[in-house]
């Protein structure tokens, strides 16, 4: 059986790197991407390695749609390093967060979003599918913000809605080649993002617990033991589907 190869973008930290290791300690080897921490992204390659497996980091800026064609070559140069053609993985993680009232959201932060959170799932994706062997996975990643409002989060969370109808659509049209999509939405999690709020902040960490079933917040090993779930080899007949890992939050 080919060694399966997975790339994770935004893979350095929080949620993209517990995904990598969680993928990896199942046998997957690794290709992560990073915007501008290499530091912290070459300690995601050390742990990758430190689990048996092969890992590489590459930079980019999912913001930037013009970088993703010569990224494209830049993994199939990688690949070919390997011995391999294709990879078998695509995690569309990489994410950035906003807080703004919609009556106060300015046109710049608008389009950043929807470029992180919306473009670069379509055009990445595109530009990466070549390279993706039929019968992969592609995972998207949302929020459970797609399903709940609160205020303040109204442009994230729209550009998340608008990622789980593309994601039906990519599942659609991609499966004549054997390739499944689906996309994973995390609840509140305990990482950097948004600054730490959930977990630096304590009535933040407070609040989601009062409406989370499972009474706490989420952790980033919840997140990556999800995703490595999903994306098991032996469990490819889900396709165009949304699950929401958040612990049961305001169900």
């Amino acid at each position: 059986m080919t060694q399966r190869i997975a790339l994770i973008t935004g893979g350095s930290r929080g949620l993209g790197r517990s995904m990598a290791l969680h993928l990896a300690r199942a046998g997957t080897d690794i290709v992560i991407t990073y915007h501008a921490n290499d530091a912290a992204a070459r300690e995601v390659v050390a742990q990758v390695e430190e689990l048996g497996r092969r890992a590489a980091a590459l930079q980019l800026d999912v913001a930037d749609s013009r970088a993703f064609a010569p990224f494209a070559g830049t993994l199939r140069a990688l690949l070919a390093g390997w011995g391999r053609e294709r990879f078998d993985i695509l995690v569309n993680n990489a994410g950035t967060s906003l807080h703004a009232p919609l009556a106060e959201v300015t046109e710049a932060q608008f389009d950043a979003i929807v470029a992180v959170h919306f473009k670069a799932p379509v055009f990445l994706t595109q530009a990466l599918a070549p390279l993706l062997a039929d019968g992969g996975r592609i995972l998207n990643v949302s929020s459970g913000l797609a399903r709940v409002s609160l205020p303040g989060s109204g442009v994230y969370g729209a550009a998340k809605g608008a990622v789980e109808v593309l994601t039906r659509y990519q599942a659609r049209e991609l499966a004549e080649r054997r390739i499944t999509v689906n996309v994973l939405a995390p609840g509140a999690v305990e990482t950097d993002f948004s600054g730490g709020m959930v977990r630096d902040n304590p009535d933040v960490n407070r609040m989601v617990a009062s409406f989370t079933a499972l009474g706490r917040a989420g952790l980033p090993d919840d997140i990556g033991a999800a995703a490595a779930a999903l994306l098991a080899q032996d469990n490819g007949w889900i396709t165009g589907q949304r699950i929401e890992a958040s612990g049961g939050m305001m169900l």
